[in-house]
Formats: C-alpha cells, structure tokens, sequence
C-alpha cells in the first residue's frame, strides 16, 4: 500500500467520525487543493540532492509535510539560504535528528509519515487533556438545607 492510499484510508475513517461527532479537526492537519497538509515539527539536517544532482547539507526546522499528486515534500526553514522551503522526499539521501541522534539513509518517507502521525496524536492528547480539564463536574443536586 503506498503513502497516499495509506492516507486515504486515514482521512475517510476520520471524515466519518468527526461527521458522527460533529466534531472539528483540531490536529492542523489540512487540504490546500490536491496536497494534504501534515504539521510536523522538528529541526533535522538533510543531505538533500537537487534537480541537477548536485548534493548539499541543510539544516531545516521542519513545518509540514505535504502529500501531494506523485511527490511529496518536506517544508520548513532553511537556515542556510534563508526562508521556507520545500524538500523533495525522494531527493533526500540522509536525514539526521540531531535532538534523538537518529541518523537515517533509507526509508526516509516513511519515518518522517510515521513522527508526522506521532506528534498529531500527541496534539489530539493535548487537545483531549485540556478539554476534559475545562468541562465542570457534573454533580448530583440533592435539596439543600438553608442555615437560618
């Protein structure tokens, strides 16, 4: 099964849900056009290979993940050029965490799906964790007795 179909699957089983509930998305996660929108947050250094198959070394503080019609990319800043940008997945040939020294050569898709996934269910905890703190408790009203 590839990414998008994985993700298809994902989308309709919550579409359905948050349709049953009424509830909102609350996760970030969003559809600009045809491109799924995946928050991810993270500072990674990437040994990325451009359209001319030049290689360089960048250091990006991730924002999103986007899935889109054949490709799917990597956007954050990039503070060696300066400004957002969008990083092709299959043009990334390593990928380093410096936070968890997690150094990664293959299968570099399906480990940045599987943190995007990782910090959207700790968002929807969050979510969840705050809300149940903000709902009064509900208690059972017997008479009262007034002091005179």
């Amino acid at each position: 099964m590839n990414s998008n179909a994985f993700f298809d699957i994902l989308r309709q089983a919550g579409a359905a849900h948050e349709a049953a509930s009424g509830a909102a998305p609350a996760t970030g996660e969003r559809q600009e056009g045809r491109w799924r929108v995946l928050p991810l947050e993270g500072t990674f250094e990437i040994v990325y290979e451009d359209s001319r198959g030049a290689w360089s070394t960048r250091r990006v503080e991730a924002r999103a993940l986007k899935l889109g019609p054949g490709r799917t990319l990597l956007g954050g800043i990039d503070r060696g050029r300066g400004g957002y940008r969008g990083f092709r997945a299959d043009r990334i040939r390593r990928l380093t965490d410096p936070a968890s020294t997690t150094r990664i050569e293959a299968g570099i898709l399906d480990w940045l799906l599987a943190r995007a996934e990782a910090q959207r269910r700790e968002r929807a905890a969050q979510i969840r964790a705050l809300s149940a703190r903000r709902r009064p408790v509900k208690t059972r009203a017997g008479p009262r007795e007034v002091a005179a």
